[in-house]
């Protein structure tokens, strides 16, 4: 197998894919056409540089998925909106208002979404764990227990979230985005009746670095040694971009790596994707293409696969 370097992840009734500098949102419109758009994204901090210093990459990758998937995500439920107070918005502001609305939402909602991510995924368990302290005398122990509660809310949020209708369907098309992507670096043709031969689990999925993030805060969250708990609580928020930064690094070498070791070490994640994927029907996995179409020339990457032009 090779690396197409190719990445993406699932909208509402769409995928994402992205390839270097470049994306593709296909969605499936309520008239059951596909629509496509590609763009361009050079990154919150443009710049090849950043992206050969290990642990910065990280953290800029993990922000710039943050912006990016917002902004795919309002694209494609641009195409559900009620029609009559779409119309109605547009005729109230003009193309630049609407985009300064666009752009102000994103942002907001991005900064929300990260401070409740840090404050049910951080602090709850930090909190959970001091209350626990005062029966614990064992620094370690009590360390340990705040990495446990941590996974065990992280994964009971994905569970309870995988039982709803609308949630189940993203998660549909993030297996057809999985089976792909799976189909195209095994060498295959992209069609429906490749695709579905295909596992809907990758090793670079983000779900698999969602958990590597709470398994790497357990080991990076240990070694705070300070008697306040004022400054235990600041620490910990400030070595999160450390701790995103480690686990970028994992999931890139993942990606890249069949060895047995990190095949091992990338199995817990693998098995929560059973949660956060689903076999996608054939339409779905038509989107999944054309999304692939948008970014890459699939055809060629093949042929130079086949005939062993690529690198490992």
């Amino acid at each position: 197998m090779r690396y197409s370097g190719i990445g993406g992840q699932a909208v509402m009734e769409g995928v994402m894919m992205k390839n270097k500098n470049r994306y593709a949102v296909a969605v499936r419109k309520p008239d059951h056409e596909i629509e496509v758009m590609t763009k361009e994204y050079k990154g919150i901090v443009p710049g090849e540089i950043w992206q050969k210093i290990p642990l910065v990459r990280g953290v800029l990758s993990f922000i710039d998925s943050l912006v990016l998937g917002m902004s795919t995500l309002m694209y494609s439920a641009s195409f559900f909106e009620d029609e009559d107070e779409a119309e109605k918005e547009k005729q109230k502001d003009s193309p630049e208002k609407m985009k300064a609305k666009e752009n102000a939402m994103m942002g907001g909602t991005v900064i929300l979404s990260v401070i409740l991510a840090i404050a049910i995924f951080m602090i709850l368990p930090y909190y959970l764990s001091v209350l626990c302290s005062r029966f614990i005398t064992s620094d370690m122990i009590v360390a340990v227990l705040e990495g446990i509660l941590r996974l065990a809310i992280f994964i009971g949020y994905i569970v309870v979230i995988s039982k709803m209708k609308e949630i189940q369907r993203v998660f549909m098309y993030h297996g057809a985005e999985h089976k792909t992507i799976n189909c195209l670096e095994h060498g295959e043709d992209l069609t429906p009746e490749n695709i579905k031969k295909y596992s809907r689990l990758h090793k670079r999925c983000g779900t698999s670095f969602l958990l590597i993030v709470m398994i790497v805060s357990i080991v990076v969250f240990m070694f705070i040694r300070v008697d306040s708990l004022v400054w235990k609580f600041v620490l910990r928020i400030l070595l999160v971009p450390v701790v995103a930064g480690i686990s970028y690094e994992f999931i890139r070498l993942a990606g890249r790596s069949d060895s047995k070791i990190v095949n091992t070490l990338s199995k817990p994640g693998l098995y929560l994707q059973y949660f956060t994927t689903r076999e996608p029907d054939e339409e779905m996995m038509e989107v999944a293409i054309k999304a692939v179409e948008g970014v890459f020339d699939w055809r060629e990457y093949l042929r130079a696969m086949h005939n062993g032009e690529l690198e490992d």
